[in-house]
């Protein structure tokens, strides 16, 4: 079946019983995603080689949702959300974390003012459209718990006042797989905010040889244009959710959700042994969020199995914990989830 050109009916939408025009919808989302291919063209100047992590750092965005990025130093992960916030002229912050950070130091905190005579709230580096966490998990519970508030209230509580936070607002959080002397385990609640996670690999020896050549010549890296606003991205949300999803694409979502947690049910009994705990809801609304957020990318005013496949292992593999049986035989989520996805029926 060619799913690229398989098209909803175009009649009805099932999900909401409402008429749906999947033409009108293509030219809106077609005219309204133009300022994509803007903002892949300006970080390609300056990102090379991580089209995958920059196409995913546009979903979260558009999806309203937060990333972890897990990778070795060195793979333009700072760089990135960095460019990004660039290009939409948008407030960015670097927050490092370590084992002594205080949740004022992220927050911000009370200050006495001797010539009013009173305590002002100061607002800490959390206040900002684009938060790069780095290393996230070397930081105590304590801190963990505090940017959890803001990732999920959108909002921080300095002394007794309660501060918006200004949108969009995008956490990128960083982890580094390889050394573990220090640092502290993401509560699995907290893992569970984050709509994506990414896990970054080295670059070819061309897109190297590119990076290289970039870092040693004289010019060194162009500088990142504005090509687009704040208003323009908080539009482009709004057309998001305007994605058509039929109710099939809906049920193959909730069957891919439902097989992490009873596979058996749907003959991977193979599988019942090596799954802790599956997906929560929260994987089904992420899925089909960023699925919407997927085909907006690709321009079409609705989405397509292909789309559900294509962002299925960033939004569940740190959703599926493995059991300890999984670990000793050395079965990873990449694993879980293939062959979830082989097995479940594609409408």
């Amino acid at each position: 079946m060619d799913l690229e050109n398989t098209s909803p009916d175009l009649s009805t939408n099932t999900s909401n019983n409402q008429n749906t025009d999947i033409r009108a919808l293509n030219e809106l989302i077609e005219k309204e995603s133009a300022f994509v291919d803007l903002i892949k063209l300006e970080m390609n100047k300056i990102i090379i080689g991580q089209s995958h992590m920059v196409e995913r750092l546009l979903i979260a965005l558009l999806a309203d949702g937060h990333i972890l990025l897990e990778g070795v130093p060195g793979l333009a992960k700072t760089l990135a959300i960095n460019t990004l916030a660039k290009t939409i002229d948008a407030d960015f912050s670097r927050i490092q974390f370590t084992p002594d950070l205080l949740p004022a130091d992220l927050l911000g905190t009370m200050i006495y003012n001797q010539k009013k005579e009173e305590f002002i709230s100061k607002q800490g580096p959390i206040f900002a459209n684009f938060i790069l966490a780095d290393e996230i998990n070397r930081a105590p519970a304590k801190v963990q718990s505090a940017l959890l508030e803001a990732m999920q209230e959108r909002q921080v509580t300095i002394g007794e006042q309660s501060y918006k936070l200004q949108e969009p607002f995008l956490v990128m959080a960083t982890q580094n797989p390889i050394e573990q002397e220090g640092t502290y385990p993401l509560p699995e609640a907290q893992v569970d905010r984050f709509m994506l996670k990414v896990v970054l690999d080295y670059p070819t020896k061309e897109e190297e040889k590119l990076v290289l050549r970039a870092n040693v010549s004289l010019d060194g890296f162009p500088k990142p244009n504005k090509v687009v606003s704040i208003e323009t991205i908080l539009k482009a949300r709004k057309v998001v959710k305007q994605v058509y999803m039929d109710e099939k694409i809906e049920q193959y979502i909730v069957d891919i959700v439902y097989a992490t947690r009873t596979p058996k049910e749907y003959g991977m009994p193979e599988l019942e042994a090596l799954i802790e705990n599956g997906g929560s809801p929260r994987a089904s609304i992420a899925l089909a969020t960023t699925a919407k957020a997927y085909a907006f990318i690709k321009k079409r005013g609705y989405v397509i199995p292909e789309d559900v496949r294509a962002v299925c292992h960033d939004v569940l593999r740190h959703r599926i914990g493995l059991s300890y049986e999984a670990e000793a035989e050395e079965v990873t989520t990449e694993t879980v989830i293939n062959t979830i996805l082989n097995k479940v029926d594609v409408p």
